[in-house]
């Protein structure tokens, strides 16, 4: 899942969201918004299906693995609070998401590719793991190379980067971002129903 390689058109389609940003992805969505295949459109899901394509929509939309969901599950599942809100907070805070949220990519997939070749800096550090965790006061940075800079920079001044969250601060000019604290259950960018994917995973 980490990996998707397929059709990000179908996958849209099918769970009937704009899950990839992808300019193919979005028009596709926009011509067909049922899902794809025969005799589907008006289908009654069940309560496992339910659940099963709300889990589907945060495994697409972050990227997500089948055990790497469960490893966040199993990591805040006895803490105190909601699970499922600690559970997406745990996804708002992966280096490519905020990567993505800042306005650096159109889509995280992009911030992935960018976050493995190298191309950004936590505090100093150069981090290749897009899961990377990131924690209040966190610094984001690019990579000091001008060739670098100016890629990001003209993703940033075309106008379709989307709103800063709260919590976290972008600076235009250096492209710096940094994480000014966590995110709580108005900021999660995904809307799902979180609670029936606790109980999924539960069992």
């Amino acid at each position: 899942m980490a990996r998707y390689h397929g059709p990000k058109a179908r996958v849209n389609r099918r769970l009937g969201m704009l899950i990839y940003e992808t300019a193919g992805a979005a028009k596709a969505l926009e011509r067909r918004d049922n899902p794809p295949g025969m005799h589907v459109k008006g289908r009654k899901l069940s309560n496992w299906g339910l659940a099963s394509a709300e889990k589907q929509k945060i495994k697409h939309y972050y990227g997500l693995g089948e055990r790497q969901l469960r490893r966040y599950y199993h990591m805040v599942v006895s803490k105190k609070g909601n699970t499922g809100d600690q559970m997406l907070a745990l996804c708002e805070r992966r280096l490519d998401n905020v990567v993505r949220r800042s306005g650096l990519t159109k889509t995280r997939p992009q911030a992935r590719q960018g976050i493995t070749h190298g191309h950004f800096y936590v505090n100093g550090i150069k981090v290749t793991s897009p899961s990377y965790q990131l924690r209040p006061g966190d610094v984001v940075t690019i990579r000091p190379k001008e060739a670098i800079y100016n890629l990001y920079k003209g993703v940033v001044g075309d106008g379709n980067s989307q709103q800063t969250p709260d919590w976290i601060t972008f600076d235009p000019e250096s492209l710096r971002t940094t994480m000014v604290g966590l995110p709580g259950p108005g900021d999660f960018s995904l809307p799902v129903d979180v609670n029936i994917v606790v109980e999924f995973l539960s069992r």
